[in-house]
């Protein structure tokens, strides 16, 4: 059973408080530029035990009186058709993913900013969409100079031709669908138009990592250099906050090298700036509700080999540059710890099945620590065969029981094969699932051990090759931590998805 690390219930309330006070702090307006993932933050509940994948959303749903939410999406990433990695959809479909997730939970959406406008034809045609589905939009414009040409920025000329974007509430969350959107520049245009108004608003940004009170070392930190090993973001000692406070604090390269510019623009609309540092700007809580920490520790190594495990297979799959470099990163980061890939027990146990076998295998390791294999065999492939074996160790079924008939599989197997076109006959994970739900309505076994698939939630498991698309997406649906070994069961030069 995996220690607890992080107290979700103080983190919610504390957080919630700290934004009231800086509300409080600026007069009654805050603008929050919101980084990292508001729903579904996976690598928060991964490298701190105890967060829950929705900590966030709930922390706001504390400030649901006061608040509203602007979502920014840059108009140049709509034209690109730009893909959000771990959805698989387009960034303006995300758009209207948020929206709805948002509404769902009683959170008001004033509005969508398109950024960096220059009149892209995909960004008018995804405007005239939300303003039929009553969705306000407004336009922000690329700025000559920007970010350096601090007096060009804040004049008419700069911040002026952005449309005012009217909010009706104390606190004012600016989200986006990825990095890139323009979230902080929406913010400081805003409070551009606040002053010119008479209103006085301020600027703070919620971004959970790097953990601006722990080490710069400390493995929480540097599992967020590994998330981000694709960006190049760089976790440093705030050199701002060390002067003026003689204390060192973590924060990251881009708000580092940003903040002069952040600091005369401040002035520039305020006369002076309510910050002496990037570390000032933030308001996160999380490293005061770490409460084991070397259970956040060990969950962290564990993160950057998954992460390692991640970027080798993309190098592997897609062949650029950037992702060696991910890899490579990864790599000194693992070093600089002490880490090897056998440090995550089910890598050795995948690898060691598979060697055994001569095809390929899987690992899971289940809530109690015990480690279950999956095999390829003529019915099964490997990860389907390890959830299988999963499922009926939780069930407490014997290992040689079948739970599910070969009667049953081999319709399947024929539909595949003789009427869809697959050349593979094995069963994938999904299509198992769904054989084992229609044995449960006859067998007393199978539907015991389909009573289990929530207890796979959290989970770790390997797999001995790179995965199909239908396998993995089926283990991120069951919220189950796969990595694999970069490299194909074929040696083929086109691998579907």
């Amino acid at each position: 059973m995996k220690k607890i690390g992080f107290d979700n219930e103080k983190y919610v309330q504390l957080q919630s408080k700290c934004i009231r006070e800086r509300i409080a702090t600026f007069g009654g307006k805050l603008y929050l530029e919101f980084g990292g993932k508001l729903f579904d933050d996976y690598h928060a509940s991964r490298v701190l035990p105890g967060f829950k994948a929705d900590s966030k959303l709930q922390m706001l749903l504390q400030l649901k009186e006061d608040a509203e939410i602007v979502i920014a999406i840059n108009a140049a990433d709509i034209e690109k058709n730009k893909v959000r990695g771990d959805l698989g959809i387009t960034y303006d479909l995300d758009v209207l993913r948020l929206i709805d997730a948002f509404r769902s939970v009683g959170l008001f959406v004033g509005s969508v900013v398109l950024t960096r406008y220059t009149g892209q034809k995909s960004a008018d045609v995804f405007e005239n969409k939300l303003r039929a589905l009553g969705v306000k939009v407004y336009h922000h414009y690329p700025i000559e100079g920007y970010p350096y040409d601090v007096q060009r920025i804040v004049s008419e000329e700069g911040y002026g031709r952005n449309d005012y974007i009217e909010t009706t509430h104390r606190l004012v969350i600016i989200t986006a669908p990825g990095p890139g959107s323009g979230k902080m520049a929406t913010c400081l245009s805003q409070l551009y138009h606040e002053n010119k108004r008479g209103i006085k608003a301020g600027y703070a940004k919620f971004e959970t990592f790097p953990i601006w009170n722990l080490p710069l070392k400390h493995p929480v930190n540097l599992a967020y250099e590994a998330a981000t090993a694709d960006l190049n973001d760089v976790n440093m000692i705030d050199p701002y906050h060390l002067e003026a406070y003689g204390v060192s604090t973590v924060n990251y390269n881009r708000d580092v090298e940003i903040f002069p510019v952040l600091e005369a623009t401040f002035r520039e609309i305020y006369g002076e700036s309510p910050y002496k540092s990037p570390t000032d700007m933030g308001v996160n809580m999380a490293g005061k509700c770490i409460v084991d920490d070397e259970a956040c520790c060990e969950a962290s190594r564990q993160e950057i080999i998954r992460r390692y495990y991640n970027a080798a297979c993309d190098q592997r799959e897609n062949m650029d540059s950037s992702a060696a470099a991910a890899v490579a990163k990864i790599e000194l980061l693992m070093k600089n710890l002490g880490l090897s890939t056998d440090d995550r027990p089910v890598v050795p146990a995948a690898e060691s099945r598979a060697e055994e076998t001569g095809a390929p295998a899987a690992a899971l390791e289940l809530p109690d620590g015990t480690i279950v294999t999956g095999k390829t065999s003529p019915l099964l492939g490997a990860v389907a065969a390890m959830m299988l074996n999963a499922l009926k160790k939780l069930a407490r079924i014997d290992d040689d029981m079948d739970i599910i008939a070969p009667s049953i599989i081999e319709p399947v197997q024929h539909l595949k094969v003789d009427h869809l076109g697959n050349h593979n006959p094995r069963l994938h994970s999904d299509e198992v699932l769904i054989a084992l739900a229609i044995s449960a309505v006859t067998s007393p076994a199978a539907a015991k051990a389909l009573k289990q698939l929530d207890k796979l939630a959290g989970c770790e498991a390997h797999s001995s090759v790179i995965l199909s698309q239908n396998d993995n997406r089926t283990l991120k649906k069951l919220n189950i931590n796969i990595t694999c070994t970069p490299q194909y069961q074929v040696k083929k030069l086109y691998h579907a998805k």
